[in-house]
């Protein structure tokens, strides 16, 4: 089985999500963010202070290149790293889900974390930027949408493996 790759805004339920499909699917679970911080020795937010985002986004890409071409994983990625055009390009030869969540969900799962440098400031604003420019790049590269805002985890996960048979049966 190809990668399954889970993308969508902070907040959507990448993590959570990815570990509970991981599990039912029998698959190994990474959180791209949280395999940057591993190899870095520091949290992505230090990162993006001390590096800049720039180099931020550089070890984003190979690390996420490098997980993309294990097979039989699910990988929850950054949700800025499909601004890259050969991250997405990657992204786009895996199943890709885009894990839909409205702007209040993702306000509410994302609070006031200190952890998510892009959102610093008003939570709100930001959040509602960054879903205007990044779901251009969630619709071009999902093969599969789930909208998230009425479901809990276990449901997302249902929905998904539903889709996923869907696809392999087509």
């Amino acid at each position: 089985m190809s990668a399954i790759v889970l993308v969508g805004v902070p907040g959507a339920g990448k993590t959570t999500v990815g570990k509970l499909l991981a599990k039912e699917l029998s698959l190994e679970f990474f959180d791209s963010d949280q395999v940057i911080e591993s190899r870095a020795g520091k949290s992505v937010s230090d990162i993006f202070t001390q590096d800049g985002e720039p180099a931020f986004r550089q070890i984003e890409h190979d690390v996420i290149l490098e997980l993309l071409d294990s097979s039989n994983v699910v990988l929850a990625l950054g949700g800025g790293s499909l601004g890259n055009d050969e991250t997405r390009a990657k992204v786009k030869g895996a199943k890709a889900v885009w894990l839909i969540a409205g702007l209040a969900q993702a306000v509410d799962r994302v609070g006031m974390n200190r952890n998510r440098p892009l959102l610093l400031g008003n939570v709100r604003g930001q959040l509602a930027d960054l879903m205007a420019a990044r779901e251009p790049f969630y619709k071009e590269v999902a093969s599969i949408g789930v909208d998230t805002s009425k479901l809990i985890p276990s449901e997302v996960v249902t929905e998904i493996v539903s889709e996923l048979k869907k696809l392999e049966s087509a």
